[in-house]
């Protein structure tokens, strides 16, 4: 099973709206939303089955046992991150400032907190004639690149592996999740912004692939907005031989299909049609870095 994940430096440039768009032209049986601190794949990739849901269990919390706490403060006064709230005479936790560390659990001279499992988020997976795993993280929590993670595994343990294929939807950026997202997948298509904060990003982004000698692709959308930057952005793929598939433009009936709930996939206009070529060049791409590998 080839996974491809789909990117982007930043967020807004229409990631997850080509990601969806891929996932329908090939009527994909495997897919996963691996943005966890916003997840959005779900609104345009249709009609879903019923949800099986786990809980996410991230880094230990604080909990302080009120029959025994003697309301000393040292647990507040010790406190690093200014998680231990007081309040009409009593001292709780504030989950989402405590990091975990413990400290208050020594310093109590009643022994009356404890670090417990603290639920970090929700993994989601939705299967019947199709496998799709995604996750909602927290907030707070600063687990997403564990979440990440365990949102592929869930996809690779419940997908038929002789699928050819299978979607990721990442994170935008270049932080612990798109981290945790590109490990392991075998293509990464990034979606560029045609502007210099979009192309800064970009480089940045293209950085931290090279790092882990991944298949890089890349497209611009909304290209004429700014015809510039999309040359520009063209233009280095070219300088650094990176594989550019094409350009998207800007078109008033993408707003309208995801206020429709629809993704591109079936919806016609200059948007869909640039995007049937740019994945034609992109499975051409991939066919010869298959070639490449043999």
């Amino acid at each position: 099973m080839r996974q491809i994940l789909v990117l982007s430096g930043k967020g807004g440039t229409g990631k997850t709206t080509l990601a969806s768009a891929l996932i329908g032209i090939h009527q994909a049986k495997a897919f996963a939303d691996c943005d966890v601190d916003a997840p959005n794949l779900h609104l345009t990739v249709g009609k879903m089955p019923e949800p099986i849901e786990h809980d996410f269990m991230g880094d230990q919390k604080a909990v302080i046992d009120q029959d025994k706490c003697s309301a000393c403060g040292y647990c507040k006064t010790d406190c690093r991150f200014d998680a231990v709230d007081f309040d009409n005479g009593v001292y709780t936790i504030n989950t989402i400032a405590c990091e975990g560390c413990a400290v208050c659990t020594i310093r109590c001279p009643q022994e009356a907190i404890t670090m417990v499992d603290d639920v970090a988020g929700v993994l989601t997976l939705y299967k019947n004639t199709h496998t799709f795993s995604t996750a909602k993280l927290k907030m707070g929590r600063g687990n997403s690149g564990k979440l990440v993670t365990a949102v592929k595994q869930q996809l690779v343990m419940n997908t038929d592996l002789n699928i050819e294929l299978a979607f990721i939807d990442g994170s935008p950026g270049i932080g612990c999740p798109v981290i945790a997202s590109v490990t392991g997948v075998d293509d990464v298509l990034m979606v560029v912004e045609p502007s210099l904060s979009g192309f800064s990003d970009f480089k940045r982004l293209m950085e931290t692939i090279y790092q882990f000698r991944i298949h890089p692709m890349v497209c611009v959308n909304k290209y004429n907005i700014a015809q510039a930057q999309a040359d520009m952005i063209e233009q280095y793929c070219a300088d650094h031989a990176i594989d550019f598939l094409g350009k998207i433009p800007y078109d008033t009936m993408v707003s309208k299909a995801i206020n429709e709930g629809k993704n591109l996939s079936e919806v016609d206009g200059p948007a869909h049609q640039a995007i049937l070529t740019i994945d034609q060049k992109m499975m051409a791409c991939i066919k010869e870095q298959n070639q490449t590998r043999k």
